[in-house]
């Protein structure tokens, strides 16, 4: 059973100990800090949004203008086959005068989008292969899905699109930040964004197929690390 009572962060600091390894993965340049770092500065802005971000989401007329209602680091979302959940590196609710949105964040700083689905799949079990359609169906994917598509970007944009139908949001994005340079991962991502109907979304927020009752957007965003003066200026 997912907990489903939230805490307000203290600052950065807070959002480390949500990560699955937080020795590990919190580093300055990492992405689960630069992330933090990122969310963090923006939440006291008017739009509660870091203004590049916002720039981004502005792109679509249902994002447009959005403001951040509430948002969630590390947050857990539950799919069928299988205990493991979709750990996002941020979920965020969102308000624009076209309603309510939903927004998963993944952060990368030159790490990858780990395994593909032919990777993911070769010690294939009756539980990957429930979890692999209700993906797909969530995503508006035909099966079988390509095999060299990366599993966690299946499943990160499905927690925004399940998270919308959760809150009753008529469109669910997906944004990667990335604060360091990484054209194998861009490669990566842009093929899962094609195989949605998303074409050039690198720099932009790329409108795919409508599915599951909500207008899906996939955007990726490049960023510099955080400065001395950014960090100095939280709570960490």
């Amino acid at each position: 059973m997912e907990r489903r009572v939230y805490i307000p962060t203290a600052g950065i600091s807070a959002w480390r100990a949500r990560l699955a390894d937080p020795d590990g993965h919190w580093v300055r340049g990492r992405s689960a800090f630069e992330t933090a770092v990122v969310w963090e500065r923006g939440s006291v802005t008017e739009r509660g949004l870091d203004s590049r971000l916002a720039t981004l989401l502005d792109q679509a007329s249902e994002l447009r203008g959005a403001q951040l209602v509430a948002s969630f680091p590390e947050h857990k979302v539950s799919l069928p086959g299988g205990s493991r959940a979709s750990q996002n590196d941020v979920w965020a609710i969102l308000r624009s005068d076209a309603g309510l949105a939903s927004l998963a964040v993944e952060g990368k700083a030159g790490e990858s989008f780990a395994e593909t689905i032919a990777d993911w799949r070769s010690d294939d079990s009756a539980g990957k292969s429930t979890r692999l359609t209700f993906l797909a169906k969530a995503l508006g994917l035909s099966e079988p899905v390509n095999p060299a598509l990366r599993y966690q970007l299946l499943h990160r944009t499905a927690s925004a699109v399940l998270e919308a139908g959760r809150i009753g949001a008529r469109t669910a994005a997906m944004v990667v930040l990335s604060f360091a340079p990484d054209d194998r991962s861009k490669e990566d991502f842009l093929a899962f964004a094609t195989s949605l109907g998303a074409t050039g979304a690198i720099g932009k927020l790329a409108r795919a197929r409508s599915t599951s009752g909500c207008v899906l957007y996939l955007g990726w965003l490049d960023l510099p690390a955080a400065s001395d003066s950014e960090i100095a200026s939280l709570a960490v």
